[in-house]
Order: C-alpha cells, then structure tokens, then sequence
C-alpha cells in the first residue's frame, strides 16, 4: 500500500466510477481494478459492492476512505514542513474553470499567489462552468471557479467573488430572430432559446420562462458551455440567457453581433466564487490559494 494506490483508492471512493478515476489518474481500467485487488487482498476484504450500474462502498472501504484521508492529509502536511525549508510552497495545484473565468477573474488571483509561491506549478483545465462543482466534488480539480447552484453539495465550500449580472441577448443583425424581439410586445413563446444543458444559468432561464407564463418555449438548441452560446445567437439562431461578463470577453466581432435586451435586476445576482472540498481546506497548497481569495477572510 503506498501514497499512489491510496490516492487513486479516495478518488474512486469519491467518484464511485471506475471508468472516470481511471481517466483523471492517468490509468487504464485494468490497472485500476488490479490496484483495488490488490488492496482488498492486503485487507482481506472486499471494499466495494459493484454491479452493472452502480459502486458502493463497503464497511471496510468506508474505514480505509478514513485511512486514506488521513494519511494523505499528514503526508500533505509532511511535505509542508520539508518545503518550508526552502522559499516557498511546491507541488501541482489543479485549477478548472471556463474559458472566460481564465480570462475575467482568474489572472489576478494567480498574480498574488504565484508572487507568494512560485515554485507552484498550475494546472489549469478550462471547460463548461456548468461542470466546475462537479469537477471539484469528484476530485478531478483541486479548485474550481464556478458559478454557486442552487444546492451546494454538503461537502464543498463556497467562497464568492463577485455577483455578475445576467442578459437576455439577441442577434444584433438582421434576421428572423431579431424581427421577432423588435416587436413591441414579442410573443415569447415563438423565439427560438439557446439553453445551457445545465448549472445556475439553466435555472435562472427555467424561472424567466416561469415569470412570462411559457410552457412550452421553443428550444433551438441545448449547448454546454456559455461562450458557445454567444457564438450561437452571433449567428441569428435564437435568443439566449448569459452572465453577462461572458458576452464582455467575448471575441469583438461575436460581441458586436449580440445586443442585450435585458439586464437582471441586483435581486437575481449570478454568484462567482471559488469552490473546494471542504475536507481538503487543511492541505498546504489549498489552504494556501484559499487564504488569498477576498471573501476567505
């Protein structure tokens, strides 16, 4: 049993999918499943029920979960103190958030704390903001960017940068769409939405539908990711709903195609933070990122 295999054993313990921890721990299935055997048969137990569907812990992998937490969080705190012993914090720090964040809100963030700790090697992924939670909640990312849902998972911290506006935006060229919203009273029901498949967007779209009584709007399409929304009404597909600091970073020849129609009030505010595991807060690395955040203080 070594710090490795107790890694990947708290990932899968955490994301209950083989296929996906043997993906974020850079294994094949295979290995993944020979180093849970191999575990079990250092315990003489099983640690997981599986099926065809699902993963489940059993009593023995809930007390080495506990193990493994605890050991990894002392190795953490050892290497700390080894560390200290020269300028700064080293190791990888795992950073996920969208292509936006990466250029609205994170480069300041990352100015203080590389003037802090250099020697912290960054890695950051960009994707769907709609995922950062997730991201964070399965243990694919140490931290995450993210947009705050309506739940927040039990087990992650939440900690908020700044309340962004929200826009309904329209393509600002001539089409079919924009004939539609140039009406002084449109008949909603008819304009085509570009939806986000999930995450707070998709909720706020879901109470605007609410608010003007449709039951039925007509979807043109359901995208992952806010900037491919802006690039979809851009191009005169339909209307869509956005955090409005998406539409300010966007390309200018997208962002001169849009027009904003609407602009949420401060009682519907777009919450941007930083989310963590809770439990991970302790490690060095962590605590050090999170330390620098506005709101940790």
């Amino acid at each position: 049993m070594d710090i490795r295999e107790l890694k990947t054993f708290l990932h899968l313990a955490e994301s209950r999918h083989f296929g996906r921890s043997a993906r974020a721990m850079h294994v094949s299935p295979s290995t993944l499943s020979r180093q849970i055997q191999r575990l079990e048969e250092d315990l003489g137990q099983p640690l997981f029920v599986r099926d065809n569907r699902t993963v489940t812990l059993t009593g023995a992998g809930e007390a080495l979960r506990e193990f493994a937490q605890h050991t990894l969080l002392q190795y953490q705190q050892l290497r700390h103190g080894i560390d200290q012993q020269g300028p700064s914090l080293s190791g990888e720090l795992h950073l996920f958030c969208s292509v936006t964040a990466a250029y609205s809100h994170l480069p300041p963030i990352l100015d203080r704390f590389r003037a802090e700790h250099p020697s912290v090697e960054i890695k950051l992924t960009t994707g769907d903001a709609a995922d950062a939670v997730e991201k964070v909640n399965s243990g694919d990312a140490d931290l995450a960017i993210a947009g705050k849902p309506e739940h927040l998972p039990g087990a992650v911290d939440f900690s908020m940068l700044e309340n962004l506006a929200v826009v309904l935006i329209a393509p600002a060229l001539a089409c079919p769409v924009r004939s539609q919203v140039s009406q002084p009273e449109p008949d909603w029901s008819t304009v085509p939405f570009i939806l986000p498949d999930q995450g707070p967007v998709r909720r706020r779209i879901e109470l605007w539908f609410r608010r003007h009584k449709i039951s039925s709007p007509a979807i043109y399409a359901t995208v992952g990711g806010h900037e491919a929304m802006v690039s979809m009404v851009a191009l005169g597909c339909g209307v869509a709903l956005i955090p409005e600091v998406v539409l300010e970073n966007s390309p200018e020849p997208v962002r001169n195609r849009v027009q904003i129609l609407e602009r949420s009030d401060d009682k519907t505010p777009f919450e941007l933070g930083v989310c963590v595991q809770k439990k991970r807060l302790a490690e060095p690395l962590i605590h050090a990122f999170w330390k620098l955040l506005p709101a940790s203080h």
